[in-house]
């Protein structure tokens, strides 16, 4: 906060509130305080007080205890971290994809699998449970979001709603190991994405609530490189143990309950702060109609449907569409997986280090989707499995780097300090149902031409048009400054 008002005003704060007083620094005896007033001032007495902060710090006096509503004050102070922050927000995100990703790459398709001739409509049905669940998640995490923005004044906003979707997504998991038939597999894979998507939007909201500009690319590329990993993790431990379907479910359940927890009481939670009169009068719907805030949505959209028309299918399209048994499938799955993650990991660190110096964010998020886009046109080309390789290798390195860099330009363009929660959990959500959409349209596009390579330009169009929508969302002037400045 001190940082804070030295940037605005070039003095430091010392107190705050409506109480002001008046120091005058004398370097002969301690300073002596004028008399104060307690009584809250006239708004237009805040602006004449703002333009003349300069001139009296300069006269040799400063300004103590500016009110909260000209300060425009975060809801929590904006103060570097170190590992001891980053260490469990990372876990907690290794767990959240893992959890996620592992049924939807491998346990669903498994499960929805239908043999033989009428291998489609196994595609389709895997798509559709995928959508369902992933239109849950679109309801449930902006609203869980924006009551958590309305916590009362000091109560603790974000850690009851993590806890809440960690526990609602392990108890569903081991609920959707226990079904059969993909009716009973759709609804409570809804309760699934129902939990997750709560439990993101909490975990989501901590980086605009806790970190300064300068840090947030950090922050996003431990939630992109996550993302990678999980999917690793989850594939991995269920391939290489040769568990079956319902105990990879029930690892699951186990993994995201306990390190869910105890990232969710590891990490800070202030108590929520009393709103300002200027706060309360903004509209709930400022971010939605902020034009570069909704470009920005739909830019990450329409690429996260890229990267899902790209990646979701890889099973299936090894199976049916490169004639791979069934083992062998998951064999070379897990080794696409490992290449992906690694140029995922590798994108996301460089970028988030070099977006934080630079500020550039909306620049290498749209260079970002080219390179995606380059994966769907290699795979479309040459549909073989080393061509594959080469593709997923580009999907990771284009992906890593625009899920990093978008979620950091996405915190800088927020709206509204007080909607934090609920402005990322839709930023969130639109990646998680872009991720859904992905699988349904796929499955649509394959039982179109009976085959894989209509899915594939598609992900490279949708991935080019994500780009452009992108570059429509202007970056504030002031965050690009704030974070091209090292703390």
């Amino acid at each position: 906060m001190d940082t804070f008002c030295t940037e605005l005003f070039g003095v430091p704060e010392v107190e705050e509130g409506y109480r002001t007083a008046v120091v005058r620094e004398e370097p002969t005896r301690k300073p002596r305080v004028n008399a104060t007033s307690i009584r809250p001032e006239h708004p237009k007495r805040l602006d004449r007080r703002r333009s003349g902060a300069r001139a009296e710090h300069r006269a040799g006096r400063r300004i103590i205890g500016i009110p909260a509503p000209m300060m425009r004050r975060p809801m929590s102070a904006a103060v570097r971290v170190g590992p001891r922050w980053m260490v469990p927000f990372t876990l907690a995100w290794l767990a959240i994809w893992t959890v996620q990703l592992t049924p939807v790459q491998l346990l669903l398709p498994l499960q929805l699998d239908t043999s033989g001739a009428d291998w489609v409509s196994g595609v389709v049905s895997s798509g559709l449970v995928l959508g369902i669940g992933g239109l849950a998640g679109v309801v449930a995490g902006p609203l869980a979001g924006a009551l958590s923005d309305r916590t009362a004044p000091g109560r603790r906003r974000r850690r009851i709603w993590a806890l809440g979707g960690v526990w609602t997504t392990a108890v569903f998991l081991v609920l959707t190991g226990f079904v059969d038939g993909a009716w009973a597999v759709g609804g409570s894979w809804v309760g699934v994405s129902i939990g997750v998507a709560v439990s993101s939007a909490a975990f989501t909201a901590l980086i605009a609530d806790q970190l300064p500009s300068s840090q947030r690319g950090a922050a996003s590329a431990a939630v992109g490189s996550s993302q990678a990993v999980g999917v690793v993790l989850g594939v991995g431990l269920v391939v290489l143990l040769g568990l079956g379907i319902r105990d990879g479910y029930v690892l699951l359940a186990v993994l995201i309950g306990v390190i869910g927890t105890g990232t969710a009481l590891l990490l800070p939670d202030p108590p929520a702060a009393a709103p300002s009169a200027a706060q309360t009068r903004t509209s709930r719907t400022s971010s939605l109609r902020d034009r570069d805030f909704a470009w920005m949505l739909s830019g990450r959209l329409v690429t996260n449907i890229g990267n899902a028309l790209g990646t979701s299918l890889f099973l299936f399209f090894l199976i049916h569409g490169l004639g791979q048994p069934n083992a062998l499938a998951q064999d070379n799955l897990l080794l696409l997986i490992v290449v992906y993650t690694l140029f995922v990991v590798a994108a996301s660190v460089v970028t988030g280090i070099v977006s934080d110096r630079t500020g550039r964010r909306r620049g290498l998020a749209v260079a970002a989707t080219l390179v995606q886009a380059a994966s769907g046109v290699v795979i479309a080309i040459v549909p073989t499995f080393e061509a594959t390789l080469v593709a997923a290798a580009l999907m990771g390195a284009g992906y890593g780097a625009f899920s990093t860099v978008g979620l950091a330009f996405a915190a800088d363009l927020l709206p509204d300090e007080k909607d934090h929660a609920r402005d990322l959990g839709i930023v969130t959500v639109t990646a998680a149902l872009g991720q859904l959409i992905g699988p349904v349209l796929g499955a649509a596009l394959v039982a179109l031409v009976g085959g894989f390579w209509l899915v594939f330009t598609a992900a490279a169009v949708f991935s080019v048009v994500g780009g452009v929508l992108t570059s429509r969302a202007r970056p504030a002037p002031e965050s690009r400054s704030r974070a091209a400045v090292p703390h």
